[in-house]
């Protein structure tokens, strides 16, 4: 009996640390996203990016949906409002205005910006998912929102006058990491029910008839993609996009909250290197603080009673 005892705790230590792995390397993976997004946007419009990024991971997910034709009947009027939300915004507009975000402005304050969607999650948990929140919730969101202002525009010199440069990007960022924060809440709602396959295809899937609809009011031709650029675009897709969730949500399976929040330190990190090394864009060292202060504050409500994440 001791033996089975000791060799499940030994089998469970061994899931956990593999579920940290894949968390890492994930969140690693998330990392490439601006190296491989900042350069299409030298040539082609936002829209146009995240159109054919959506178009090509649709490919992947309607096969999937597919074979999961079972859980598409079980889904109520309730559900396909919760995936409008998370198609409609966590995914086309969201997309749409990180992309900006990244051709406009400083690349490091886009992404370290994305590391506050749960700031915006622990908002809205409490309404729609009825969770109660604490005194010290709140002081941990105002130090957030002081560590997200200090990696907004700690770049150039809190003291001098922002232009509408560094103020436009961090709006958009921001705005990308809030809508990507509620759907995280509503993808929680469906989670109780639906898997977490069926869910990321349908935000791909039901995503692509708005980019389309909006691309055409444009009236601006979608332009045909060059070879390089479709590699590019494919590579966003699959490499930041499939194979970054799958990795990552296989491994929080296993994975407690908090632990996981360190985890996804991979993503920052590899974003910054990558950022420096092929963008030459180096992070000053005030945003690095102001990130630190959004992941302490991450960290700690993750560590809580509130959960955030899917």
């Amino acid at each position: 009996h001791l033996t089975g005892t000791s060799q499940a705790r030994s089998d469970s230590q061994l899931a956990g640390s593999a579920g940290v792995l894949l968390v890492a390397l994930g969140a690693a993976l998330w990392g490439t996203d601006g190296v491989l997004r900042q350069p299409l946007t030298r040539s082609l419009d936002s829209l146009a990016i995240v159109l054919y990024e959506h178009l090509i991971f649709s490919l992947v997910a309607v096969p999937a949906l597919i074979v999961l034709w079972k859980e598409l009947r079980d889904m109520k009027a309730r559900h396909w409002l919760a995936i409008l939300g998370i198609a409609w915004g966590g995914s086309a507009l969201a997309t749409v205005l990180f992309t900006e975000a990244i051709s406009r402005g400083n690349v490091n304050t886009a992404i370290l910006l994305q590391k506050a969607q749960p700031l915006f999650t622990f908002l809205l948990a409490g309404p729609v998912l009825g969770e109660r929140l604490k005194r010290r919730h709140w002081g941990y969101l105002a130090l957030g929102i002081a560590g997200a202002w200090l990696v907004s525009f700690g770049d150039h010199s809190l003291l001098a006058p922002l232009s509408r440069v560094e103020i436009t990007t961090a709006l958009l960022a921001l705005g990308a990491s809030a809508l990507w924060g509620s759907s995280t809440v509503l993808g929680r709602l469906l989670s109780q029910r639906f898997s977490f396959v069926t869910i990321t295809s349908l935000r791909f899937v039901v995503a692509l008839p708005l980019l389309f609809m909006v691309s055409i009011l444009r009236g601006v031709p979608l332009p045909a993609l060059t070879p390089a650029q479709f590699w590019r675009v494919a590579a966003i897709g699959l490499i930041p996009g499939l194979a970054a969730l799958l990795l990552y949500y296989r491994g929080l399976r296993s994975t407690p909250a908090a632990t996981a929040a360190i985890a996804e330190l991979a993503f920052p990190a590899t974003a910054l290197v990558l950022n420096w090394t092929f963008l030459n864009q180096r992070p000053a060292a005030i945003q690095l603080a102001g990130f630190a202060i959004i992941w302490f504050v991450v960290w700690r409500i993750q560590r809580g009673s509130i959960q955030l994440g899917l």
